[in-house]
Formats: structure tokens, C-alpha cells, sequence
């Protein structure tokens, strides 16, 4: 099959969706499938060879942001507009841009799902253009903000439009009235334009069924699949060690680092514990500086300075070394994750997880074992929680093995790529067939296939 897979790039950020969508784009280029993966706003940014292609840039986010201030700016020249979609200059401005806000991109949202009524027309004029010439057989959107290209899709290229469900709640909730309200809207309508649906969870599945109105019968619950080479089991530390409570995502707020930082503190207020080390990686956007500088600040206000340290943003290997440091991780994200790939990336490397119970967590614990849970926002519960990890070594390599085992079973690359081609090739034989009774043709397997 060609599959043509229309991501949507993070302003530089390391995103869970990102590298999502790269890597089941790589597994399934493995797999033997012509795929091509498309980046849309800027450039994909992933910590795994990046295997995404500008055919040219789609939807590149200056000339997005320009068309929305003014039609005008649709009807620039070509070789200006190449010049804006120019991958160093979308890097370029992306390096210097702040965290996305949901609040000051409310027209630009509404305005992208709109689709061919939107003011962006132009880039979907050249998108679809484009899909003709490439005649694919199916074409996936990373997410449902999106879905206002999947009508024109379907119709200029024929070939059934998959979409993911990715989280796009957390910021489509934050919009600000009356585009809250009026993107709602758009998304149940616009629904129905797509095929199916993808969810990397059940949780997340039917949360989305209810909030976009969805027929539970078009989305498919397809978990995420790591590129395991390299997650080994973690060595276990040395008698004598400080015992390192960890944590791997972005750092903001919003995934909680400052309620591990409490919980830290509570726990060296305890008596009989032994050393601690909090240890803390990921993503850290130029918003986010101030937040991680006051939780720095705190840590030397109660005299635990020295006994924290912020890693940065690794490249893959530095990750899987980062994490495999780890005794126990927490994320303790104060919204319902739809995603929580490092928790599964933890997991695989042997290391135990304390997470809140809501969103995709209690499912990802149910179904790996490898880990507690604790009450959402409550610091003295998640405390509770990693002293007891901490003062029983023995429960911890029992949860870290389980969980271990449970992602090199259940949660690999392969295994996603095979559910995801087993899906587009339901669809695209479910098509043939349609078209085939429209016509009177009959249709034998794949025949219809290039």
C-alpha cells in the first residue's frame, strides 16, 4: 500500500505524538509499506532516526499564521511562500518560539478545522493537489484538529482518511469564547468525514467517542509500540546508593514535576528512609524556564539543592541511560494523559512507576503491572506511595520486572505497525468493495492494491 502519513510538527518541542508517529511510520516502512510521512506547521523533531519527508512543506506554520491574519497573505508568490515553508527557517523561528497557547491560537484553530471554508484554503488547495499526484491508498492525520482536511482528501485522492486521537483535548479546552464553542462544533460535524479513528488507549477511546460524537465502531484502540533495541533491564544500585526518584516528560505544570517536588520534600521529612536523589529530564520550553527556576529555588529554600538535578533533553541513548538511572518514575500530571509514552519507556527499561490514578495511567498499570497508583494532586498519598517502593526493594524489582516483561510482550514497534496495516487494509478493501457494487465490478483480495 502507499500510505501517505500527514503529521503535525511541535515548534521544536519533543512531542509524545512526534515520536509516535515517527516511529510507527519507521515500523511499518520495515514492514515492507510505502510510506511517506509528512510534517505539517514545522519540521518533526524525534530522538529516533527521523524518517519524515518535505515534499514540499505542507501547511508550513508561517505561511498558516500570515493567511490567518489577513487573506492577503494567501496570495503572496510562489517563490516567497517556498522561501516561508523552507525547513531551516521553520527551525529557525521554531528554536526561538514560545509554548503553544491554546488562548491566543483560538481564531487559527477554528479557522484550520473550518477546512476548505477556513482561511487556510489556499494550503489546502495545494495539499490536495498534491495527493493527486501521489495516488495514495491511504491517508492517516496525526490528530483530530485536522479533520477539517479529511472531506477534501477523501474526495480528491478516493482513498480512505484515517485519523489519531492524540490528547487534543487539553488544548482545545483552553480555547476562548465564542472558538471554544464554535470548534466543538465543527469537530461533530466534521467527523464523519473520516473512516476510522485510532487511539493509542481504551481509556482515551471512549472519551473521544463522547466528546467529538464518534461511532464507537469507527475507532480502534492501537497501543503505542516502542523501538525496544537498546531497553534492557535495569542493574539494580549498589548497597550504599542513594535511592533516585525519577521523572521524564516536558517540563511545565502541567505534568506535574512540582507535586514530585513536594512529595520529595515530605519524604526527607520522614524518619528511616535512606539517601535520595531526585533526578529530572525532558523537554524544557522557554515558557517553562520560570516554572522549573521557582521549583529550583524551592529545593534550595529546604536546603535539598544539592540533592536534585535537571538532565536536560537527551538524544535516545542519553534517555535510555537517564531512565535506566532511575530506581522508581513518576509523572504525576495533573491533566487525564491520553498518552504517558515515557511511562512506558520506563517500564521497558525495568524501572517502576508511581502515577495518578486518571487518564490512560490506571489502564497502562493494570495492563503492565509495573507500578502504584495514588490519588490525582494529592502530595501526601503520592508520597506514601514511592516510600513504600523506596523501603522495599524487593516490591520494586517485582513491579520493574513485571513491567519489563509486559512491554517487550505487548508494546513493540512491530506489533503497532502490524495492527495499523491490518486496519488500512480492512478500510481500503471495504472501499473497493463499495465502489465495486456502485459499478458492478467484482473485486477479488487486494486486487485493487498497487
Amino acid at each position: 500500500m502507499k500510505i501517505i502519513y500527514i503529521a503535525s510538527g511541535a515548534a521544536g518541542m519533543y512531542c509524545g505524538m512526534c515520536l509516535h508517529d515517527n516511529t510507527l511510520a519507521a515500523a511499518m516502512i520495515a514492514a515492507g509499506e510505502d510510506v511517506l510521512l509528512v510534517p505539517t506547521y514545522t519540521p518533526l523533531r524525534t530522538d529516533e532516526a527521523n524518517v519524515s519527508k518535505v515534499p514540499p512543506m505542507m501547511y508550513g506554520g508561517i505561511n498558516v499564521y500570515l493567511q490567518q491574519i489577513s487573506p492577503l497573505f494567501g496570495k503572496l508568490p510562489r517563490f516567497v511562500k517556498r522561501m516561508l515553508d523552507s525547513e531551516r527557517l521553520l527551525n529557525l523561528v521554531s528554536r526561538f518560539a514560545s509554548s503553544v497557547q491554546a488562548e491566543k491560537l483560538s481564531p487559527l484553530t477554528v479557522s484550520m478545522i473550518q477546512g476548505a471554508d477556513g482561511r487556510q484554503k489556499v494550503e489546502l488547495d495545494k495539499l490536495t493537489a498534491w495527493l493527486r499526484t501521489e495516488r495514495p491508498d491511504v491517508v492517516h492525520l496525526s490528530n483530530a484538529m485536522l479533520v477539517g482536511m479529511a472531506g477534501p482528501i477523501a474526495q480528491a485522492t478516493g482513498a480512505p482518511v484515517v485519523c489519531s486521537l492524540s490528547g487534543e483535548d487539553i488544548f482545545l479546552e483552553k480555547l476562548i469564547p465564542p472558538y471554544y464553542e464554535q470548534a466543538r462544533k465543527l469537530l461533530r460535524e466534521k467527523a464523519h468525514d473520516v473512516a476510522a479513528y485510532t487511539a493509542l488507549n481504551r481509556y482515551y477511546a471512549d472519551f473521544m467517542i463522547d466528546y467529538m460524537q464518534i461511532d464507537p465502531e469507527r475507532v480502534h484502540v492501537i497501543p503505542h509500540g516502542l523501538k525496544l533495541h537498546g531497553h534492557v533491564k535495569r542493574k539494580h544500585r549498589m548497597a550504599g546508593d542513594p535511592v533516585t526518584i525519577g521523572y521524564f516528560a516536558r517540563i511545565c505544570y502541567e505534568k506535574g514535576l512540582h507535586l514530585l517536588v513536594e512529595a520529595f520534600k515530605k519524604l526527607h521529612e520522614r524518619p528511616g528512609l535512606p539517601p535520595l536523589k531526585l533526578v529530572a529530564a525532558g523537554y524544557l520550553g522557554k515558557a517553562d524556564r520560570p516554572y522549573l527556576a521557582k521549583l529550583e529555588e524551592r529545593l534550595r529554600d529546604w536546603k535539598l539543592h544539592d540533592k536534585f538535578e535537571y538532565r536536560g533533553e537527551p538524544d535516545r541513548d542519553e534517555k535510555i541511560r537517564i531512565l535506566q538511572s532511575f530506581d522508581v518514575m513518576s509523572v504525576p500530571a495533573v491533566y487525564r494523559e491520553s498518552k504517558g509514552l515515557s511511562i512506558l519507556e520506563a517500564l521497558a527499561n525495568g524501572v517502576p512507576v508511581v502515577q495518578p490514578a486518571h487518564g490512560s495511567y490506571p489502564e497502562t498499570i493494570e495492563d503492565t503491572g509495573g507500578g502504584l497508583l495514588f490519588e490525582p494532586e494529592n502530595v501526601d498519598d503520592l508520597a506514601d506511595k514511592l516510600e513504600r517502593l523506596i523501603r522495599d526493594a524487593d516490591h520494586r524489582r517485582t513491579l520493574g520486572e513485571r513491567g519489563h516483561a509486559a512491554v517487550h510482550a505487548r508494546y513493540d514497534d512491530r506489533r503497532m505497525a502490524e495492527q495499523t496495516i491490518a486496519l488500512y487494509r480492512r478500510l481500503v478493501e471495504e472501499q473497493a468493495e463499495r465502489r465495486a457494487r456502485s459499478t458492478g465490478t467484482v473485486v477479488h483480495g487486494d486486487a485493487t492494491l498497487r
